[in-house]
């Protein structure tokens, strides 16, 4: 498969678009990271209206701007994923930059040795190739959770999706069925994680070299024994939302690792809603993933 050498974008400024300096769009509401505009303008590779334009000039509404970004520019340009079957891949979303998945329970969301493969970006690197495209790894869920999950399709929008991550800008919700009875409606749990010495594995509260984490949820529903929640990440730790109810006494339900459940049970931790602005765009979307079998089972099972 022969490797793509650049990657162009033609976007046309709505009629509602405020008239600034082609510098601040790119950086201010495109998101570009400062050495890319740079690049860009170095090359002339940044056009209004078909023309190269010092990026200092205002741009106005109907103007089209066209970015043409080269495999130079990007330090990884190509990502080294083997494909594998695309038989799992469930599209929830898809258009010329990005790939939104329901990634299954179980996958892992990427490889961590040279040559494994099974993994979902692994899939989804088979379904690309046929458009001769290649997946970019954009936040990752554990192996057991389930749900949205955002993968780039070229290098040119990855350090802006990075970006919207970072900045909060990007809306994740998870729902997640949790041990016991939460009597607060909503809440913020707001404690650090570090790891756990006793098992690499694992992360704790106050655990080595914590980080502070920040989750927020809501109670959505109630069983006799275990409360289902909506949860929002502040902060992106590992293993966050599952050590933070741990540690309140309210494990996730089929934790292998903070729950005390029969081996059979699986996880109930599932990325639900997705909320994406689009790059190099004025738009966002909304995607909501159908939740596993897993879910509808362990309510079936409490409602007989």
């Amino acid at each position: 498969m022969a490797q793509p050498t650049q990657w162009q974008f033609t976007v046309r400024l709505p009629r509602d678009f405020q008239s600034k300096a082609l510098r601040q769009l790119m950086m201010a509401d495109w998101y570009l990271p400062k050495h890319l505009v740079f690049s860009l303008k170095r090359g002339e590779r940044v056009l209004v209206n078909g023309q190269y334009l010092p990026v200092n000039f205002d741009v106005h509404p109907g103007d089209q701007i066209t970015l043409t970004f080269l495999a130079s520019d990007f330090e990884h340009p190509y990502p080294n994923v083997i494909p594998d079957s695309a038989a799992t891949v469930k599209v929830l979303y898809e258009d010329t930059n990005l790939l939104v998945v329901n990634k299954t329970q179980g996958s892992k969301t990427h490889p961590n040795q040279p040559g494994e493969v099974g993994t979902t970006l692994n899939h989804v690197a088979a379904y690309l190739a046929a458009k001769n495209q290649q997946p970019y790894v954009i936040n990752r869920l554990d192996q057991e959770t389930s749900g949205a999950l955002l993968i780039a399709k070229n290098p040119a929008v990855v350090p802006v999706l990075v970006r919207l991550i970072k900045e909060k800008l990007i809306q994740r919700t998870y729902l997640a069925w949790i041990h016991g009875q939460l009597n607060q409606p909503q809440g913020v749990i707001a404690m650090p994680i570090g790891r756990n010495l006793a098992d690499k594995r694992k992360r704790q509260v106050d655990g080595d070299h914590p980080q502070m984490a920040i989750t927020h949820y809501k109670v959505v529903e109630h069983l006799p024994n275990a409360t289902l929640v909506a949860v929002q990440l502040q902060t992106g730790r590992t293993h966050q939302i599952r050590v933070h109810f741990a540690n309140l006494g309210h494990p996730i339900v089929g934790d292998p690792l903070y729950a005390n459940d029969p081996r059979q049970q699986r996880l109930l931790l599932h990325s639900w809603r997705l909320r994406v602005p689009l790059p190099f765009s004025f738009n966002h979307i909304t995607l909501t993933a159908g939740l596993p079998e897993t879910f509808n089972q362990f309510e079936s099972r409490h409602f007989k």
